[in-house]
């Protein structure tokens, strides 16, 4: 069943002018064809019927006779397998002219393979469309996902006006830089959709009762399985998605709220710069609780508005505190993974120009957003230790503290009980703070 016209053939309107088909409708209009489950029931009690199943259970039950059972397309019934070690549910099911055996599982759902559902008729309705698509879309689907086009989606026809749009409201140059348009994958996870969905990439329907496709968590982006592998890295957070500001990926912070480093940074250590330079132990000394919790809420709430001058934290070791915080809750490190160990191993270099060259080509394969982060930190970190007469934090001292933040933590405890080591961590970080002008150029 090959449908290439849906693809190939111009629709215009009444003046002639070409129209742009935005959703399909033909795998639609085929899960409305296809068989409804039917269940055959027992006729009499049946001993030893688990107590997840009704009266679709036939107990013991042989596949010759459960073939004999199913006549019509959609049938099904749920019998013990004879023959095996221990017991085996089967589900039977007409389809397509032919009867099918699964092994069936319960955990609380039903399944056959790695979908679940809370009943055996949802299983069996769902399983029906996949095997009438599979037989009478095959083709279809195959070209469908062969002749994507991202520029043609209608993701991009929908959202023509207000990509254009935003284009014109080009956030306005933050501290002399230009705004980076990060790279950010999109965060796919399967996910059920109530009522009728179509994929955002072809534009066709997601089929199924259940987990018919992906959505992005961050952008709400919607598509078939194998649609979502062939989309850029060009996903754009929807902060009405968010649920505050702290423990989300640093590059999806930066690509929601369009700028080149999270905010809370920025606001943080603009705070800390105005008043809090020549105070003794800053981020060092923890600020209260009480007063930390209040600002984090006001950070999840307000976002940028947030007010965090001296009448509202007069202590700025809270401020300083949130900004730890704000570090230490990123999924990913600011200095990531698989960055951490080749810093830790440019120390072993002697001579004291390559240490510093390979430091900083290490951090030039951190994701951008991080980068330009941890480059505006060090900068920041090294203009507190000139005043460390006064505030009594030198790069050694600041390293220490920092250190666990914003470097991958090991096991909190090895298999003596001991705390890790984390001098390597301290010294990279000194080695970073000092000479952060050269390594970041």
């Amino acid at each position: 069943m090959e449908r290439k016209e849906v693809y190939d053939t111009p629709v215009t309107d009444e003046n002639g002018s070409p129209i742009s088909i935005v959703w399909k409708p033909d795998l639609y209009k085929i899960q409305q064809e296809s068989p409804k489950p039917q269940p055959v029931f027992t006729t009499s009690a049946v001993t030893g019927c688990p107590f997840f199943y009704g009266l679709e259970y036939h107990g013991v039950m042989n596949h010759k006779e459960a073939n004999s059972l199913l006549k019509e397309e959609g049938n099904y019934l749920v019998r013990l397998s004879i023959g095996c070690d221990e017991k085996t549910y089967t589900l039977s099911l007409k389809s397509l002219g032919k009867v099918h055996h699964y092994k069936l599982f319960y955990d609380g759902q039903h399944y056959v393979s790695q979908k679940r559902f809370n009943t055996i008729n949802d299983l069996v309705a769902d399983g029906l469309v996949t095997m009438y698509m599979e037989s009478k879309a095959g083709k279809y689907i195959h070209l469908m996902h062969s002749l994507i086009s991202y520029e043609k989606s209608p993701y991009m026809t929908l959202n023509k006006l207000k990509r254009k749009t935003i284009k014109k409201m080009k956030p306005k140059q933050l501290l002399s830089e230009e705004i980076v348009d990060y790279d950010k994958p999109h965060n796919f996870k399967t996910h059920s959709f109530k009522g009728l969905t179509w994929c955002e990439l072809c534009g066709n329907f997601l089929w199924g009762f259940t987990q018919q496709g992906v959505k992005c968590e961050d952008c709400g982006f919607s598509s078939h399985f194998k649609c979502s592998e062939k989309l850029p890295a060009d996903c754009c957070p929807d902060l009405k998605l968010f649920r505050g500001v702290f423990g989300i990926d640093l590059t999806t912070h930066v690509k929601a709220y369009k700028t080149n480093r999270p905010f809370v940074v920025d606001k943080c250590v603009e705070e800390i710069e105005r008043r809090g330079m020549l105070v003794e132990g800053i981020y060092r000394v923890s600020g209260f609780q009480e007063e930390m919790d209040s600002l984090r809420l006001a950070l999840d709430k307000d976002g940028k508005a947030t007010i965090m001058g001296d009448e509202a934290y007069e202590n700025i070791h809270v401020v300083a505190s949130i900004l730890k915080m704000y570090l230490r809750l990123l999924p990913i490190p600011l200095i990531t993974f698989d960055v951490h160990p080749l810093i830790i191993k440019a120390l072993e270099t002697q001579m004291a120009w390559e240490k510093l060259a390979e430091v900083s080509a290490a951090l030039k394969k951190l994701p951008p957003s991080h980068y330009n982060t941890l480059s505006y930190l060090m900068a920041h970190l090294h203009r507190i230790t000139l005043h460390s007469e006064e505030n009594k934090m030198t790069a050694q001292n600041l390293s220490t503290v920092f250190a666990p933040t914003l470097m991958p933590m090991p096991d909190l405890v090895d298999f003596k009980g001991a705390i890790p080591d984390m001098n390597r961590d301290i010294s990279a970080l000194h080695l970073i703070i000092e000479n952060q002008s050269i390594i970041f150029n």
